[in-house]
């Protein structure tokens, strides 16, 4: 049995309660325990003589205790006092409403304290950091002052003293058991501390050299554990049984391109080109199409899908709105109507006829494209022929969805697009296992869009410049962050806003409103309305944010703009300059926080999607750009997109070769390897990469 994967209650100091308290930090066994790393450290290891302390600045001080009082204030109060010396002058420490801090301290023991130096009448430190060093106490010991001190993530019930006190149990008990599973020859390749060093030296560095050596290792094996399992996954798909090969020459290519009613760009060509070589191979396509709001992802994707169906089987595209659904449904039905092809639309919003009418066109074959939301992974969905899968901004379905649409047929092609752009790095992590084509080309004709930052005192000159547009029978959005007002996010409601902007501010124009409490139907038919030019003014909520093509609409203003991420904000923005006019979006915010200023700079300044991912990327990081439960991947702890990338590249050439020479981590050599990746994939759909 494994020792490191037995409970944290066999550290010492680690009883029932505590072993809660440590459950709440996510430490439920000893390896727990050990990979639960500091998340800063300060520098106490530089002692200073005590005459020479600064008052306002930390310091630490080895010094032996001269005496030791308790004494009272005037309101009651007990203030325990502790005199030390080291021979240059007197430092006064001081705790207040701790009196039986007294029993800890002797005449003539040496300690080290840390801690703000204070002057008034005298200096003294005010509940300082503190180690009593006995005679037969080493230096290494010492883990409180007078070194390098790790500072741990907490919750309410331990303190750092407390915690560091447990870490420095486990770590000097439990290290010995630590196993190295990384190949000596990666690790001499890139000069990597042994394991066992690494976790030991980053709880309890002794320098900063030693710190930042252990570190580096603990970041390669994050990056390196995630690009293992994704070139195991990339393997799988490259070499997977046969899948179905397309043959991708024919009369229905020179239909496809009569039908369309305008002109591909190149980026457009690159990518069917690309979905046509993989398309036509014996291995099934995992491509990402990967393209900027409004540069005709669509019409790729509409491509792809004709070819599954002149080569006899069925395509299914699953999108994450309803909307979105109708929408997709329509431009397919009316680009494919001339050929002959039955698109069929599959969400839980149909009449039951209607759905049940799909179902049995599904199964039988009559149906040769199906759109639809997760109602396509529902049971009792059977197709009689799947081809190829396409899914539309996949961040929004979780790894368990996605891999139920996949087990609707064998080995199918898959095409997955997104027009959220994704900086390099994260494409590295997210999308590692996938082949990628970038769509950076905007259609002739595509308008820029001005973005403008106003603070909320000129909301009535917005109005007003929204009311001109609407007199030159422009259409607008107005979009707020939540459905009703919040106090503790200090914004304004869509509702309660809509009866406003309604019965005052756009009495003379049509103004509805849209939000995802609203039934599926009412949502459709305001949307259909919009659509038409029967609305002027649209009151939403992000439920616009993904693929809505309103040309009309000239104006998009976002209240409380500070509430939203550069991508979210970037993809509201694209709902608009979809006409042959001007387009402004209007970003209303009294952003007070330096974060949020800096998104609004960034998306006043630029309409670069992918230079905007990379601030996001820069602002905000990696863990809120993409949710852990979308996409499946363990969380890095230490690993940082943007600092460490040449660490993660290192990373990823070393387990894709590795992959390469031993697929499944079969050899002996690679047990341990094999080990560690099932225990940081506890997703059931991971679990099957190396069984």
């Amino acid at each position: 049995m494994d020792i490191l994967t037995t409970s944290a209650q066999y550290i010492k100091g680690v009883g029932p309660q505590r072993l809660k308290l440590l459950k709440r930090l996510g430490i439920s066994t000893i390896r727990d325990c050990l990979w639960y790393f500091p998340r800063r450290y300060e520098d106490r290891s530089n002692i200073m003589p005590i005459s020479q302390l600064k008052p306002d600045e930390y310091h630490t001080v080895k010094a032996s205790v001269v005496s030791s009082s308790i004494f009272r204030t005037k309101s009651g109060m007990s203030i325990f006092q502790l005199t030390v010396t080291d021979g240059t002058g007197k430092l006064y420490c001081l705790w207040f409403h701790q009196p039986y801090m007294k029993k800890y301290f002797k005449d003539n023991d040496t300690v080290i304290l840390y801690g703000k130096v204070q002057k008034s009448n005298k200096l003294q430190i005010i509940h300082p950091e503190y180690e009593i060093v006995g005679a037969d106490e080493k230096e290494e010991e010492i883990i409180h002052t007078g070194r390098i001190v790790p500072i741990y993530p907490l919750v309410s019930g331990i303190n750092q003293r407390a915690l560091r006190v447990l870490m420095k149990h486990c770590v000097d008990q439990y290290s010995i058991n630590i196993n190295d599973y990384l190949p000596t020859n990666i690790r001499a390749r890139h000069k990597l501390l042994d394991l066992r060093s690494a976790i030991k030296n980053i709880h309890f560095p002794v320098n900063e050299r030693q710190r930042d050596g252990s570190r580096r290792r603990i970041i390669f094996d994050e990056f390196f554990i995630l690009q293992l399992a994704l070139a195991i996954r990339r393997y799988r798909v490259k070499f997977a049984p046969t899948g179905k090969a397309h043959k991708t020459e024919g009369e229905f290519q020179d239909e496809f391109f009569k039908i369309l009613p305008f002109k591909l760009t190149a980026s457009q060509s690159k990518a069917i080109d690309d979905i046509k070589r993989d398309i036509s191979s014996q291995r099934p396509m995992h491509r990402l199409i990967q393209g900027e709001v409004g540069s005709g992802k669509t019409a790729v994707s509409a491509y792809a899908l004709l070819l599954t169906v002149a080569n006899n089987h069925q395509g299914a595209i699953m999108v994450p709105t309803e909307i979105l659904a109708r929408q997709h449904y329509l431009t397919l039905t009316n680009l494919f109507s001339s050929l002959g092809i039955r698109v069929v639309l599959l969400i839980n919003g149909l009449p039951k006829q209607e759905k049940e009418e799909a179902l049995k066109f599904i199964e039988s074959g009559e149906a040769d494209i199906v759109v639809g939301t997760h109602a396509l992974i529902q049971k009792g969905i059977i197709f009689k022929d799947l081809g190829l899968i396409v899914i539309d901004e996949q961040h929004k379905f979780g790894v368990e969805q996605r891999a139920l649409l996949k087990s609707k047929t064998q080995n199918p092609h898959i095409l997955i697009m997104t027009a959220t752009p994704i900086p390099r790095t994260m494409a590295m992590t997210l999308y590692g296992d996938m082949d990628i084509s970038v769509m950076d080309e905007l259609p002739q004709g595509k308008r820029d869009v001005e973005t403008f930052w106003v603070d909320r005192s000129n909301l009535d000159y917005v109005y007003n410049f929204v009311k001109e547009q609407l007199k030159l029978k422009r259409q607008a959005y107005i979009v707020y962050p939540v459905i009703d007002e919040s106090t503790a996010l200090k914004s304004e409601g869509a509702e309660k806003m809509y009866e406003k902007l309604k019965q005052e501010v756009f009495k003379e124009f049509k103004v509805e409103l849209m939000h995802g409490r609203l039934s599926d139907e009412v949502n459709r038919n305001i949307m259909k309305e919009f659509k038409k030019g029967k609305v002027d003014v649209l009151v939403s909520t992000t439920i616009i944010e993904v693929g809505i093509d309103v040309a009309n609409a000239a104006v998009m203003v976002i209240e409380s703009a500070e509430r939203f991420g550069l991508s979210q904000l970037h993809q509201l923005r694209g709902r608009i300059g979809r006409g042959n006019f001007k387009s402004y979006c209007i970003l209303v915010s009294d952003a007070n926080t330096e974060q949020a200023r800096q998104r609004l700079e960034v998306i006043s300044n630029t309409d670069d999607g992918f230079r905007i991912a990379e601030e996001d990327l820069n602002i905000r990081g990696p863990g809120e750009l993409f949710g852990k439960r979308q996409h499946g991947l363990p969380a890095l702890q230490l690993g940082n997109l943007v600092s460490d990338v040449d660490i993660l590249e290192q990373a990823r050439k070393e387990a894709f070769e590795l992959i390469g020479l031993d697929p499944s981590l079969q050899e002996e050599r690679h047990k341990g390897l094999r080990e560690m990746l099932i225990n940081n994939f506890k997703d059931k759909f991971y679990l099957g990469l190396v069984g």
